[in-house]
């Protein structure tokens, strides 16, 4: 089975680690793609959408509250472009405003989850969303052909 292609679009160091953390304790073979700010996530995924639109991520996990673009303005750019609209981007972020989560879902988010603070719980969410996504859920493969 090939690794998982997953793109980690957060700021905070110590979730950063937590993630990484959990996806090792599940033996979830992965490459993972960090962007720390919403600029460098568009950045990141416009250039493989380029030079290597055959290695889209499978799984997108984002942060609401980033620097230079947020968590909203990803979701609506990365939903409005065909080549990677049908990549599921899950919402994890500190964030409980019913605004956050209605807009976020308005901006078609495949799902919000609102991070634990417990470290245990984090590691245990973080587990059971790739466990969803990635062996329950069948998923489209990325458009290859289409222009963005």
């Amino acid at each position: 089975m090939r690794p998982i292609n997953i793109m980690l679009i957060e700021d905070n160091e110590g979730d950063i680690i937590l993630i990484q953390d959990a996806l090792e304790e599940a033996k979830i073979l992965n490459n993972m793609t960090i962007a720390r700010d919403g600029a460098e996530a568009i950045e990141k995924l416009e250039k493989l959408v380029i030079e290597t639109p055959n290695n889209l991520p499978d799984l997108i996990l984002l942060d609401i509250n980033l620097p230079k673009k947020n968590g909203h303005e990803v979701l609506e750019i990365l939903k409005s472009n065909s080549r990677l609209k049908q990549i599921p981007i899950i919402v994890l972020t500190t964030s409980s405003s019913e605004l956050d989560i209605f807009k976020a879902y308005d901006l078609h988010a495949n799902c919000y989850i609102i991070k634990p603070v417990e470290i245990s719980e984090f590691l245990r969410v973080v587990s059971k969303i790739e466990d969803f996504w990635l062996s329950v859920v069948k998923l489209p493969k990325p458009a290859r052909n289409e222009e963005g």
